[in-house]
């Protein structure tokens, strides 16, 4: 991996808060100077907020280049897993950064994965009405996804992150020494986000994935590609999340497999499934359907099936009720004026926003799903 001399800096674009995502081995070591050069004043309080697994290994030298830079920087550890993503967990953060006599002009900053990340965020938005927020994403999925972008939020019985905020961070720092510590899971859960990419506008990241030996681990993608995914992911999210920070248009693209994967993980119980897993498993959900409308080739419907497989993905369709997918589907945020918006695959690259799938198309799919 790249020395940590060699940082790579991606702008996100806003038009209000423009920001940068750092990427660069070794770079959690350097966290206080960037922030400086961020703009953070010295002198300010920081919550750090982690999880056990990740406290461990990183917490201490998180605290450490915070402190030796003149931020006074405390550390919260919470219990992570989407069974966890709960308003109680985001209330813990809220104690402790009373505790801590957090101001304003303070910040909390996420040292984890997507989880951590997703609450720490939505604790922030909502902490003394907004308080600044650092995103430090230590799985592969929160890397190339779950950390940029400014969507924060907690799961509701209802449905996956139905509580949330919109609140951009100030700074993301991702330090792919990280992942030497993360689970096989979880990275392979990481790599269906990557898959995405390269389906909604990435066909030759998609090609560079096929063309890996092992794409299921850091080490059989190699140092390169994993720089590649991690540079061409942030930058595409970048240029979304740039175009439309809200979702009103455009960004409503990056949701996709994320539809049927929330009914997914809503249905068989958060925790069940890591939210990679439950994606990959709505991508093919999703190209099944596509493949009902007549809008993507069988080829490419088995090309997509494969990659999943070759990154150790599950892709099989849980056996649910096919009323209560509905009954899911018609709680999902997406839904807007009554009609629910899919993604649906055009092609290896291409992708379309449709709102007039039909119930029966839904149960048509369901079913051949479940054949």
């Amino acid at each position: 991996m790249v020395a940590s001399s060699t940082l790579r800096r991606i702008p996100v674009a806003l038009e209000r808060n423009p920001y940068e995502v750092v990427i660069g081995a070794g770079g959690l070591a350097g966290i206080g100077a960037e922030l400086k050069q961020a703009g953070i004043r010295e002198g300010r309080r920081i919550l750090v907020v982690s999880n056990a697994d990740v406290a461990g290994p990183y917490g201490a030298t998180c605290l450490d280049s915070l402190r030796r830079n003149g931020f006074e920087a405390e550390l919260l550890v919470i219990e992570a897993g989407e069974q966890h993503k709960t308003p109680a967990t985001v209330a813990s953060i809220h104690n402790a950064a009373f505790d801590q006599r957090l101001e304003r002009s303070s910040l909390m900053l996420a040292l984890g994965g997507g989880v951590v990340g997703d609450m720490t965020g939505f604790a922030a938005a909502t902490w003394l009405r907004g308080v600044g927020v650092v995103q430090v994403p230590t799985t592969l999925l929160a890397m190339v996804d779950a950390a940029i972008g400014g969507k924060t939020g907690v799961n509701h019985p209802g449905g996956k992150n139905l509580i949330g905020a919109f609140h951009q961070p100030r700074l993301v720092l991702i330090d792919p020494d990280t992942l030497s510590t993360l689970p096989r899971r979880e990275f392979r859960a990481g790599m269906a986000e990557v898959i995405k990419y390269g389906i909604l506008g990435d066909a030759e990241l998609f090609q560079t994935l096929e063309a890996c030996r092992a794409p299921d681990s850091a080490q059989g993608l190699g140092n390169s590609v994993l720089e590649t995914i991690l540079e061409r992911s942030a930058a595409a999210k970048a240029r979304v999340v740039a175009e439309d920070e809200r979702e009103g248009g455009l960004r409503a693209i990056l949701n996709y497999g994320h539809t049927f994967g929330h009914v997914v993980e809503t249905l068989c119980g958060y925790g069940t499934w890591l939210h990679g897993e439950a994606v990959a498993i709505g991508m093919v959900a999703v190209g099944q359907l596509a493949m009902i409308r007549g809008s993507w080739s069988a080829d490419d419907m088995e090309r997509q099936q494969q990659l999943i497989a070759q990154c150790g993905l599950p892709s099989a369709w849980p056996k649910l009720d096919p009323e209560a997918v509905l009954k899911t589907l018609q709680g999902d945020k997406k839904v807007l004026d009554g009609k629910l918006r899919f993604i649906l695959p055009t092609a290896i690259g291409s992708v379309e926003i449709r709102d007039d799938i039909t119930r029966e198309e839904i149960l048509r799919c369901l079913e051949q799903l479940a054949g």
